[in-house]
């Protein structure tokens, strides 16, 4: 990924204010870019867009994607040249208990997204992040390529699916650049793996969990220690969205598909594994096995990330160590009344300073 790119270039980015949207934000606002953000207001307290005030360096706008003429009139006020969409309902559990919700807002969002690029002629590149539960899941021990079959057990992992296909259809019905009077703009998707890091909030899911009962001195529930996961810092994904809406703007359609993101393969780890390497570095967090009945959740999930080596550039940085050192760190900073922008920012550095040295070192094939 080239920093210098992104400097002044106008980027629209649905779902800004979420955690893994706060972290965008203000990456692109270090690169200089001119950031207009779409989003539902914080969907946490705390939360990192308000604690890192991610609004002072860009222009964010309130708004859902399930409203088209809303979210159409925002991107032609915008003419953006690249569009990110990651606002979606993001909660496994949260999609049993909201399944409208869920299917409305990452379905038709999507839909809604894709029909407003179409109005919108400044457009070259967009970037739909779906996730890496998009696949259905077979519960087997080889990682899913970008060619397996789309599916879902909840609605949540349906619901993504769903995207992938409707991302799929317009690309090939409306984004088609050999065709007369349609778009140029070329269409990608990405599929990223379990993200932490500082500044995630959310209810049910891991790593804030831990560090929320740590922080309250109780056991933390643990509903499934020994389902595995392909965790990852959330750098690592952002860079490669980055890297991948770069390759659309340089090579157009050639890049125009889906790419998974992901760990290294010795660090698709358990629950179990990082709930007790979490418990290393926070002295007396413990946890115990919740024994309730839960709605069903996968319990195997490993990504093949070969293709965005080989066609984009992109492999992992951070060992999963590393990941959790980064993250716990920002937590200890944070409660010693950081300031949390600062705090994001040097991370962001740090995080491309050890990029630069894995890259020198040789380390791409090790993933």
């Amino acid at each position: 990924m080239n920093p210098s790119f992104w400097k002044g270039r106008r980027v629209f980015l649905t779902g800004h204010t979420g955690f893994k949207g706060g972290w965008l934000s203000l990456w692109l606002q270090k690169m200089g870019a001119q950031v207009t953000g779409f989003s539902l207001p914080a969907p946490t307290g705390p939360s990192l867009f308000d604690l890192a005030r991610v609004a002072e360096g860009m222009t964010s706008l309130e708004g859902d994607v399930r409203d088209l003429a809303a979210l159409t009139q925002a991107l032609k006020d915008a003419q953006p040249e690249i569009v990110l969409h990651l606002a979606a309902q993001a909660l496994v559990r949260q999609s049993y208990v909201s399944p409208v919700e869920t299917y409305a807002s990452n379905v038709m969002g999507t839909v809604h997204l894709l029909e407003a690029v179409r109005q919108c002629l400044s457009v070259h590149a967009v970037v739909v992040v779906t996730t890496d539960k998009c696949y259905e899941n077979r519960e087997w021990v080889w990682p899913y390529r970008e060619n397996e079959p789309l599916g879902g057990h909840d609605p949540y992992s349906s619901s993504k699916a769903c995207a992938e296909l409707v991302t799929s259809a317009y690309r090939r019905s409306f984004f088609d650049g050999d065709s007369a009077g349609r778009s140029v703009a070329a269409i990608a998707s990405a599929r990223a793996g379990n993200v932490i890091g500082g500044g995630d909030w959310a209810a049910d899911r891991l790593v804030p969990d831990v560090i929320a009962s740590f922080l309250q001195r109780l056991p933390v529930r643990i509903r499934h220690p020994q389902a595995i996961r392909p965790w990852q810092h959330v750098l690592e994904p952002l860079r490669g969205y980055l890297l991948l809406a770069q390759r659309l703007v340089e090579s157009g359609s050639a890049y125009a598909e889906p790419f998974n993101f992901g760990p290294r393969a010795q660090d698709v780890q358990s629950v179990q594994w990082v709930v007790d390497e979490i418990s290393k570095r926070m002295d007396g967090c413990t946890w115990q096995q919740d024994g309730a009945l839960h709605p069903h959740e996968a319990h195997t999930l490993r990504l093949d990330v070969s293709k965005a080596a080989d066609r984009l550039g992109w492999y992992p940085w951070l060992r999963l160590p590393a990941a959790l050192d980064l993250t716990v760190d920002w937590v200890r900073q944070w409660q010693a009344g950081c300031d949390v922008r600062s705090l994001t920012e040097n991370q962001i550095d740090t995080y491309m300073a050890q990029g630069a040295d894995a890259s020198v070192a040789g380390q791409r094939t090790d993933y």
